[in-house]
Order: C-alpha cells, then structure tokens, then sequence
C-alpha cells in the first residue's frame, strides 16, 4: 500500500519557520524520525520511507501554497495512488494553536492551498489533517499574521505538537482516517 503525505506551505528561507509552513514543519519532523531527505522532484521536494508494510511518499508542493493543487494531482498520478490514501497537511486559522483535527472532506474554509487543491482534485472528497495555528490578529491582518513566525511560546510548543500530528499520519497509513479521527481528533 502506498499513501501520498503532502504539507502545505511556501517554499523558500523567508517562509520556513511561518505558521502557513507548518505542513512542511510536520513532514520535516516525520522525515528525520524515518532518516530520509528531502531531494528537489517534479513540483515538489519528495521524500519516502517505509513503515510497517506502507510506502509513505511526503511531498512539500514548490509551488506556492496558492497552486499546491499541481504538485499534489502530478504526484497522485504518477505514483499511482488512490486519492482516499492521500492526507494533506495544512494550516487552520479557526482552531485555536496546536489542535489538530483530521477530516475526510470538506470546504477549503477560505484557505487557498485548500481552495486550489479542491480544483484541481475535482472536489472536496479528500483527507486533510488540520493544524491549529489560532487566530490573533487584527482586522485585515490576516496575510500577516499567517506568513509570520510563530511566537516564542508558540515555538516551545510546536515539536510536541508536531509529534502528534506525525503518530496521526502514521495511523492514516496503519488504521485509516475513520479509527484515527476517533482516536485523536480533539
């Protein structure tokens, strides 16, 4: 079985530590536990490892979070994998900072990477595993505040977090998105 894990986020040093880069945070974490690297493909950096009989492919859209859509359809072709075994990680102003929920489909709630995916893919029927990155910010700072870095508190706080949103896609893989939205959603 293989799954397509893919982060969203922007490339480049000025995004890398931005709360809208925390899908690429997420992969970065999962990829040193698993000792592989990243290498520059087709639209994207790619990474894989095997866990437990499951070849995890990880991919970080080069993109732009605005067309990660591309990156993720080229990729679900040609490793040919079936869209209810692709996951994306994502941003989310709505949860409050380190929730994290898992969902099977939905609306893009305003979020462009979201938006283009959903175009792309022809629909909103895939998993996305939600990372909360709160909401303080003023009227019209909205682009501001998710392209800055996250606070100092934000920071002691992001590994744990970041761990457990990487067990949540381990359990993707292993148990499906039914049994693990019930094991960790909260």
């Amino acid at each position: 079985m293989k799954y397509l894990i893919a982060g969203l986020g922007n490339p480049g040093p000025e995004y890398e530590l931005t709360r809208h880069n925390i899908g690429f945070l997420v992969l970065d974490q999962l990829a040193d536990a698993h000792q592989t690297n990243f290498t520059v493909g087709r639209l994207a950096e790619k990474a894989e490892f095997r866990h437990k009989g499951k070849t995890i492919h990880l991919i970080k859209p080069n993109t732009f979070m605005n067309l990660s859509g591309k990156a993720i359809a080229y990729w679900l072709q040609e490793l040919k994998i079936p869209k209810e075994n692709l996951l994306v990680i994502v941003d989310d102003l709505a949860l409050p900072f380190g929730s994290l929920r898992m969902r099977t489909q939905g609306s893009a709630a305003g979020h462009n990477g979201l938006k283009n995916i959903e175009l792309v893919l022809n629909g909103q029927d895939y998993s996305r595993l939600r990372f909360g990155i709160g909401n303080d910010f003023g009227k019209g700072q909205q682009v501001d505040f998710v392209l800055s870095n996250f606070a100092a508190e934000e920071m002691a706080q992001l590994p744990e977090v970041m761990k457990k949103a990487n067990d949540m896609v381990l359990s993707f893989c292993l148990i499906g998105a039914a049994k693990t939205m019930s094991q960790f959603n909260n």
